[in-house]
């Protein structure tokens, strides 16, 4: 026989409570609903009563944010999939960390997709969530940790060791502290809308920069990065680099 899933459903919103319970009742049977919470306090509650495995967490619910209600508690023992609007400024926090997430209103291709990365994840031991709330906790960018998703699992890259991004194509390749490197499949497009906030400027279509590691800057368009390696600017991003460098280079 196999075994169920436990599962919690905590959101604010009667109907997307509903309609996620009536999914996974109708297409996920190995999945069993043990209750479904209206706010953050009734899930801290709810979690330690019944221990589940699964948690369908809502970002932002009437008493508190989904991320302060994970801080709320003692130890994370079960999996969390974050809903929420593509419009939620957590949305960049949730990418970053690369918690798992559905959009409103989902479809079922979607919750499909999440409950199988779920399933993958118990398999592969593997749960950004400690990870992303001592991110979120971080005063300062700079001390936080990339995650990724990768297929072994998870790469885990603390900020203040990129120096710089090169984009080739649909891949991305991380220069890293000690001549490390990672190569992911990722574009560079999707690296820089990660890191952007986080003291990173792309200064040309392939290079994206930690300003970090920036040692000088030359006139002739090009950056000299702590690893004794040079990067070019475009002309065509020139002037907002310099803007970007005056900006986070005053101290």
């Amino acid at each position: 026989m196999t075994r169920t899933i436990p599962c919690l459903i905590i959101d604010d919103d009667p109907f997307i409570q509903k309609l996620l319970r009536d999914k996974l009742e109708q297409y996920f049977p190995e999945i069993t609903v043990l209750a479904q919470c209206s706010s953050g306090q009734e899930g801290i509650l709810k979690i330690s009563d019944l221990s589940p495995q699964l948690v369908f967490l809502d970002v932002e619910m009437t008493d508190m944010t989904g991320f302060e209600m994970l801080a709320q508690l003692e130890k994370i023992n079960f999996r969390i999939i974050f809903i929420t609007s593509y419009k939620h400024y957590a949305i960049k926090a949730i990418k970053f960390n690369a918690l798992d997430y559905l959009l409103k209103p989902f479809d079922l291709g979607e919750l499909k997709n999440a409950i199988k990365r779920f399933k993958e994840s118990i398999r592969d031991d593997y749960d950004p969530t400690q990870i992303a709330l001592s991110n979120l906790k971080s005063k300062y960018a700079i001390d936080q940790t990339l995650i990724l998703r990768t297929q072994d699992g998870g790469l885990h890259l603390p900020l203040k060791e990129i120096i710089s991004v090169e984009g080739d194509r649909n891949y991305s390749c991380i220069h890293l502290v000690k001549n490390k490197k990672e190569i992911v499949s990722k574009t560079l497009s999707i690296m820089e809308e990660l890191l952007e906030d986080k003291g990173f400027f792309r200064c040309h279509k392939s290079h994206l920069v930690n300003k970090e590691h920036i040692i000088s800057k030359s006139n002739n368009l090009h950056i000299n990065l702590s690893n004794h390696t040079t990067v070019p600017i475009s002309r065509r991003r020139k002037e907002a680099f310099e803007e970007w460098f005056n900006q986070n280079h005053h101290d």
